[in-house]
């Protein structure tokens, strides 16, 4: 395995340096180490209770850290919650599907939607339903995703339609943002979804890296990380175990340092 960090290597857009997160007698982050790069997908894995879901709760502003820091652009940051997270330039993208009765259209713009221009909007908060619905049919064919009815009820589409919602969702959130970076952090997206729905929403990922966006990939499907993935971050007993490029690295021998059956090269991490 060789190292993913040199001197002219890019500014991670999201860091974490020394992440410990105690939970009573418990420590579920000890000293962990994270960071993604400007356009690229990073894969989290790890074993039951290595510490994946305490570094993603911190990473997405879920819970705060006992110590250590979190930067942004290599700048220092502190989140006191999820939605100061996404207004920083963050969304987290779990196994949940939006809010099933809305359409796709509605789900796009939830607790973002676009008001009628003039009085009507200032003053009787009228929503644009036409401009959601037509800028909702732009970002959705930006992304390839082929769903014609944007008016058709979340609940009604099939388990990848609703996880590719779910993802246009991420992006178009992170778009709105006022900054020029964005990280979407996406939960087990292909969680039970069958072969043809699971490669659609890889597709989807690897167009939402293309266009620029890095994205944080938590997943058990070690086929997927490796299908997708430009660099992976193992995770083992609340640390930062590795960090090495995919092609570097077979399947076999990230399972081992994961599990602890093999011991990375610390030229890896770093």
């Amino acid at each position: 395995m060789s190292t993913t960090t040199s001197a002219s290597a890019p500014q991670p857009v999201l860091q974490a340096r020394g992440l410990v997160k105690r939970y009573g007698n418990v420590t579920a982050l000890d000293g962990c180490d994270f960071e993604v790069l400007p356009g690229e997908i990073l894969a989290v894995i790890g074993d039951n209770g290595a510490g994946k879901s305490s570094l993603i709760k911190a990473l997405s502003g879920a819970t705060v850290p006992d110590e250590g820091e979190i930067l942004l652009d290599g700048k220092p940051v502190k989140f006191r919650s999820p939605l100061d997270a996404r207004a920083r330039h963050r969304n987290r993208v779990s196994g949940t599907r939006g809010a099933p009765a809305m359409s796709i259209a509605e789900n796009l713009f939830l607790a973002r939607e676009l008001l009628k221009p003039g009085w009507r909007g200032s003053i009787f908060k009228m929503i644009d339903k036409r401009r959601m619905l037509e800028e909702a049919t732009a970002h959705m064919k930006d992304l390839q995703i082929g769903i014609r009815l944007m008016r058709q009820a979340v609940e009604t589409l099939s388990g990848g339609q609703r996880q590719g919602v779910a993802v246009a969702v991420a992006v178009a959130v992170a778009r709105s943002a006022a900054f020029a970076r964005h990280v979407v952090i996406l939960d087990e997206p292909t969680a039970a979804l069958g072969v043809k729905e699971g490669n659609m929403v890889l597709e989807l990922i690897r167009r939402v890296r293309d266009r620029g966006l890095p994205v944080i990939l938590i997943s058990h499907n070690m086929p997927h990380v490796f299908e997708v993935a430009d660099r992976i971050h193992l995770q083992r007993l609340g640390r930062r175990a590795a960090l090495v490029n995919t092609k570097d690295v077979h399947m076999s021998e990230a399972v081992a340092i994961m599990t602890g059956a093999k011991e990375a090269d610390v030229k890896a991490i770093a």
